[in-house]
Formats: C-alpha cells, sequence, structure tokens
C-alpha cells in the first residue's frame, strides 16, 4: 500500500510538471543552451573524473544503444497507454509508427553523415615514437586513397567533416521522451485508467529522459568538441521539429501517424467536446 502510494504521487507530480504549458513549450529551449553552453563547464570539471572515461559503464551500457533503450520505454508505454484506452490495436500500432518514423530518420541521417565524412576527410599515419614532435603533438603522414573504415582498421587516424551522432541521438530522444510522455499529464486530469504497470512505464521514461539529459551534460563537459557537437544537437532539435511540430501535425491518414494523445483522451466519462478543446489547448501551446 505505501509503495502503491509512493507510486501514485509520484507519477501524478511528474506527469502535471511534464504536462504544463511552460515545460512543453520551453524545454527544446533548455535543450538548445545546454548544447550551446555545455561544453563551458569543461572549465570547471576535473579530467580524473571516472566520467572522463568512454568507456564507463553508462557510455558502454546506455549510450551506444541509446535508441533502443528509448524504444523499449517509450514504446511500451505509448502501446500499454493507447490498448488500455481503446483495445484498438491499429490505433497502438499508428501511435507506434511515430516511433518507426523517428527511428528511420535517426538512421538515415546517420548514413548520410557517415557519407559525409568519408567524402570529406582524410588518413593520416602517426610518425613512430622517438620521431620529431612539434609543439607537443605527433606529426601525421596523409595516406591517400584508404577509405574510413580502412583506416581506422590499420590503427590510423581519420580527419573529416563531423557531426557528433551521440549528441544527435540524445537530443532526439529527449525530444520524443517529451512528446510522447507529456500526454499523460492531460489523459490523468481527465480521469484515464492508470494502473500500476502504466504507472510504472511513465516513470521509467522520466527516468531514462534525465538519465540522457546527464549524459549529454556529461559529453559536453568532458568530451567538448566544438562545432560538431552544436551540429548534432542543431539537427536533433530540426529532426523534433519537422516531425512533431510539422508532420504529425496534419492528423491521422495513411501517410501520417498524427500527434501524441490524438484519440485517447475522451475518457469514456468525459464527452467529446472535452477532448477537442484539449487536443486544441495542446496545439495552440506547441504553436507558441
Amino acid at each position: 500500500m505505501f509503495l502503491s502510494t509512493v507510486l501514485v504521487v509520484l507519477t501524478d507530480l511528474a506527469a502535471r510538471f511534464m504536462g504544463t504549458t511552460l515545460f512543453r513549450r520551453h524545454f527544446h529551449l533548455l535543450l538548445s543552451a545546454l548544447v550551446m553552453f555545455g561544453p563551458m563547464l569543461s572549465l570547471w570539471v576535473s579530467h580524473h573524473s571516472i566520467f572522463a572515461k568512454k568507456n564507463h559503464f553508462l557510455y558502454r551500457m546506455f549510450l551506444h544503444s541509446g535508441w533502443g533503450w528509448t524504444c523499449i520505454f517509450v514504446g511500451s508505454f505509448v502501446f500499454l497507454l493507447s490498448f488500455s484506452v481503446r483495445r484498438s490495436l491499429s490505433l497502438s500500432i499508428r501511435h507506434l509508427s511515430r516511433l518507426a518514423v523517428a527511428g528511420g530518420l535517426w538512421l538515415g541521417f546517420c548514413k548520410l553523415l557517415d557519407l559525409l565524412e568519408n567524402a570529406t576527410g582524410s588518413c593520416y599515419e602517426p610518425l613512430e615514437a622517438g620521431t620529431v614532435v612539434t609543439n607537443g603533438q605527433t606529426l601525421l603522414v596523409l595516406r591517400e586513397g584508404e577509405s574510413k573504415s580502412e583506416c581506422l582498421k590499420a590503427g590510423m587516424l581519420w580527419r573529416g567533416y563531423e557531426v557528433s551522432e551521440d549528441i544527435f541521438l540524445l537530443c532526439l530522444c529527449c525530444l520524443l521522451l517529451v512528446e510522447e510522455t507529456a500526454v499523460f499529464g492531460p489523459y490523468l486530469s481527465l480521469g484515464g485508467i492508470s494502473d500500476a504497470p502504466l504507472r510504472i512505464l511513465f516513470l521509467f521514461c522520466v527516468l531514462l529522459l534525465w538519465l540522457w539529459i546527464f549524459l549529454l551534460l556529461c559529453l559536453l563537459a568532458y568530451f567538448p568538441q566544438f562545432p560538431t557537437q552544436l551540429l548534432g544537437g542543431a539537427l536533433g532539435c530540426l529532426s523534433w521539429r519537422g516531425l512533431y511540430q510539422g508532420w504529425y501535425r496534419l492528423g491521422p491518414s495513411w501517410y501520417c501517424p498524427g500527434r501524441p494523445g490524438l484519440g485517447l483522451l475522451n475518457i469514456k466519462a468525459v464527452g467529446n467536446d472535452v477532448e477537442d478543446a484539449q487536443l486544441k489547448q495542446t496545439n495552440h501551446d506547441h504553436c507558441n
């Protein structure tokens, strides 16, 4: 009973906070500020910290498979919420298709970024130890005709035009988490059924959001790379803007899955006019 009460209190507070107009309207601005000014934290953090090692457990366990973790928790939450309300598999699949679209967009951009780096980069071979060093840096010899995969496999260095895929992924996942879970607050306020599994999944999504923000700050503070990280953050925000502020607002159809919460907010005890008013308010919040 005590744990159940704690779960209800925590999820109600989190849902109310994430469903507020202030949070939903300005979260992308907060994320942009973190990406722009986060590298300044490198002036204060200790580079002997455990988070300054790229083989840290959090990086290996979560960052390298960030999209998978996001799909598991957000997909489970979206499916359980939609199916528990409507008992319609087609509606649940339509809402889940937003994750498939975002995943396809992420993979497509990653392929394009790899092509860009291959087209603009060059392979360099460091001189052997004990050779001349200039300004504390080992001299590099250009190796022509090498592809990126061959260069890295041979233990050499590849220098090209890069966009941080890690920052891109983290920004996109954070914005996606906020969009998909923000509907839970209005859903509860309309008297929606919320059993323990749904609340636990929502709480996991909230914890995952804060974990992504923490990892984002760690990358910016301990591994600052300007302007590649700034470009990655900009690409993540533009992807979110194009999907959730653009395409998904066209309404559900054969080519568009629609906005989060569409068709789910008219709880049985509440009339359809309440749902329309709620969706109009959400639409107005996003426009502002």
